[in-house]
């Protein structure tokens, strides 16, 4: 009789840490729909939701409450915006947005800045190739996203910016880039004209940093795109997009 209660007692905790786990599994995958569907975010950012699948970039990114993030050329902030929700208030987001950078993004970052949801994030005025703010570092998460190919172009140097991320991150903390993708053979060459990269140039470059490539995805990703002409030139349609994750070892 004691054997059979011990037994029972033992099956009741292995299926309760079963239950508890499931549900761990599941809010987990659910974060990135819940985010995307708070009611309080502007009509603009739902419009670009349908371009940009953030419940599925989130998913990806592994991002997750109380975690802390660097937002790489954050623009107006509409990925910062979506980091900040998902880190929740114990979490915290730098929103790197360049001292030179463009006045229309910066003023529509600031001004997103307002809302009660923007209280966990910091914008961090500095120079791409050093991004990470001083003081800051084990980050869990930096995201760049759509904006390393303007990198090829502006006089910056990619190497020590890779580096520079590299060491702002903690050990097994994670980069995610999605940007354009440019034809097999235009490596880097196209970023000002077709505002492109290469995917396999980009991952060689991160990867010479120190990073190791450990995941891909395919949801913004469109075999139609002839990728000879810049996303602002293509009527509409979405631009063929590559989704990678580094990791720091």
């Amino acid at each position: 009789m004691i054997l059979d209660i011990s037994r029972r007692t033992a099956l009741a905790g292995l299926f309760c840490l079963f239950v508890f786990y499931a549900g761990a599994s599941a809010h987990a995958a659910d974060l990135g729909a819940s985010v995307v569907a708070a009611p309080d975010r502007s009509d603009d950012d739902r419009k670009a939701d349908e371009r940009r699948q953030p419940a599925k970039l989130l998913d990806f990114t592994g991002v997750k409450p109380g975690m802390k993030v660097l937002d790489l050329m954050a623009g107006g902030g509409y990925t910062t915006e979506l980091l900040a929700r998902a880190v929740g208030p114990k979490g915290k987001v730098y929103a790197q947005s360049a001292p030179d950078a463009s006045e229309k993004p910066k003023a529509t970052l600031t001004e997103r800045m307002k809302k009660p949801v923007m209280a966990n994030v910091t914008i961090a005025a500095t120079p791409v190739e050093a991004a990470v703010p001083n003081g800051v570092h084990d980050l869990d998460i930096i995201t760049f996203i759509l904006n390393y190919h303007d990198t090829t172009f502006l006089p910056i140097d990619r190497a020590k910016m890779n580096k520079a991320l590299f060491d702002g991150l903690k050990r097994g903390g994670v980069l995610v880039i999605v940007d354009h993708a440019a034809r097999a053979g235009d490596g880097a060459t196209v970023g000002q004209t077709l505002h492109r990269i290469e995917e396999s140039t980009l991952i060689s470059e991160v990867e010479a940093a120190g990073f190791k490539k450990v995941a891909e995805a395919d949801f913004l990703r469109q075999p139609n795109d002839s990728h000879d002409l810049p996303f602002f030139k293509m009527d509409g349609a979405p631009s063929d997009q590559f989704v990678v994750k580094f990791q720091k070892p």
